[in-house]
Protein backbone atom coordinates (compact mmCIF):
# COMPACT_ATOMS: atom_id res chain seq x y z
CA UNK A 1 0.00 0.00 0.00
CA UNK A 2 1.54 3.26 -0.82
CA UNK A 3 1.82 6.01 1.77
CA UNK A 4 -0.24 8.66 0.28
CA UNK A 5 -3.73 6.05 -0.03
CA UNK A 6 -2.91 4.74 3.72
CA UNK A 7 -3.37 6.58 7.32
CA UNK A 8 -1.87 5.45 10.30
CA UNK A 9 -4.37 5.39 13.32
CA UNK A 10 -4.22 3.82 17.03
CA UNK A 11 -6.70 1.48 18.48
CA UNK A 12 -6.23 1.78 21.98
CA UNK A 13 -8.02 0.13 25.44
CA UNK A 14 -8.46 1.87 27.92
CA UNK A 15 -6.52 -0.16 31.75
CA UNK A 16 -10.09 0.14 33.42
CA UNK A 17 -11.52 -1.71 30.31
CA UNK A 18 -9.11 -4.46 30.48
CA UNK A 19 -9.39 -4.69 33.77
CA UNK A 20 -13.15 -5.36 33.83
CA UNK A 21 -12.90 -7.67 30.54
CA UNK A 22 -9.44 -9.07 30.27
CA UNK A 23 -10.49 -11.22 27.26
CA UNK A 24 -10.81 -8.69 24.81
CA UNK A 25 -6.66 -8.20 24.15
CA UNK A 26 -6.75 -11.52 22.73
CA UNK A 27 -10.28 -11.12 21.00
CA UNK A 28 -9.34 -7.77 19.72
CA UNK A 29 -6.16 -9.79 17.74
CA UNK A 30 -8.05 -12.17 16.44
CA UNK A 31 -10.75 -9.81 15.61
CA UNK A 32 -8.42 -7.82 13.41
CA UNK A 33 -6.59 -10.60 11.76
CA UNK A 34 -9.98 -11.63 10.77
CA UNK A 35 -10.60 -7.95 9.51
CA UNK A 36 -6.81 -7.78 7.52
CA UNK A 37 -8.24 -11.11 5.70
CA UNK A 38 -11.37 -9.26 4.59
CA UNK A 39 -10.22 -5.82 3.76
CA UNK A 40 -6.22 -6.29 2.84
CA UNK A 41 -5.45 -3.18 2.73
CA UNK A 42 -5.27 -2.59 6.64
CA UNK A 43 -2.71 -3.56 8.69
CA UNK A 44 -1.25 -3.81 11.91
CA UNK A 45 1.92 -2.27 12.37
CA UNK A 46 2.50 -3.20 15.70
CA UNK A 47 0.86 -3.85 19.18
CA UNK A 48 1.82 -2.98 22.60
CA UNK A 49 1.27 -1.99 26.62
CA UNK A 50 2.09 1.82 26.72
CA UNK A 51 3.43 1.30 30.67
CA UNK A 52 2.49 4.94 31.63
CA UNK A 53 -1.35 4.72 30.49
CA UNK A 54 -1.61 1.06 31.05
CA UNK A 55 -3.03 1.12 27.68
CA UNK A 56 -2.77 -1.83 24.83
CA UNK A 57 -1.64 -0.22 21.80
CA UNK A 58 -2.27 -1.21 17.68
CA UNK A 59 -0.89 0.81 15.17
CA UNK A 60 -2.75 -0.33 12.41
CA UNK A 61 -2.35 1.18 8.82
CA UNK A 62 -6.02 2.16 7.46
CA UNK A 63 -7.12 3.11 3.73
CA UNK A 64 -9.02 5.60 5.00
CA UNK A 65 -10.37 7.07 7.81
CA UNK A 66 -14.15 5.53 7.47
CA UNK A 67 -12.26 2.29 7.82
CA UNK A 68 -11.77 2.65 11.62
CA UNK A 69 -15.82 3.63 12.08
CA UNK A 70 -16.52 0.69 10.18
CA UNK A 71 -14.47 -1.57 12.17
CA UNK A 72 -15.69 -0.05 15.40
CA UNK A 73 -19.17 -0.52 14.71
CA UNK A 74 -18.17 -4.34 13.96
CA UNK A 75 -16.17 -4.37 17.10
CA UNK A 76 -19.23 -3.35 19.36
CA UNK A 77 -20.71 -6.80 18.16
CA UNK A 78 -18.11 -8.77 19.68
CA UNK A 79 -16.92 -7.37 22.78
CA UNK A 80 -19.03 -6.29 26.02
CA UNK A 81 -20.49 -2.58 25.68
CA UNK A 82 -17.71 0.41 25.42
CA UNK A 83 -17.59 4.34 24.59
CA UNK A 84 -14.92 4.89 22.08
CA UNK A 85 -13.47 8.86 21.79
CA UNK A 86 -11.28 9.93 18.49
CA UNK A 87 -8.32 12.04 19.93
CA UNK A 88 -5.22 12.99 18.32
CA UNK A 89 -1.32 12.71 18.93
CA UNK A 90 1.33 15.51 18.62
CA UNK A 91 1.82 14.72 15.37
CA UNK A 92 -2.00 15.12 14.23
CA UNK A 93 -2.60 10.47 14.34
CA UNK A 94 -6.25 9.61 15.41
CA UNK A 95 -6.55 7.90 18.43
CA UNK A 96 -9.32 5.39 18.71
CA UNK A 97 -9.66 5.37 22.98
CA UNK A 98 -12.07 2.44 23.94
CA UNK A 99 -13.20 2.48 27.54
CA UNK A 100 -16.18 1.35 29.89
CA UNK A 101 -19.28 3.04 28.83
CA UNK A 102 -19.67 4.90 32.13
CA UNK A 103 -15.85 5.89 32.10
CA UNK A 104 -16.16 10.11 32.48
CA UNK A 105 -14.53 11.66 29.67
CA UNK A 106 -11.11 13.43 29.96
CA UNK A 107 -11.10 17.32 29.75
Amino acid sequence: MDSESSQIAELRISYRYVKQHAWVIQALNGFLSAYFVEQPEFRVQRHFEDLESGMHVWVCEIPAPSTMSRLLRRLKADVPAFRCTELHDAAGRPQYVIDCPDTPCAG
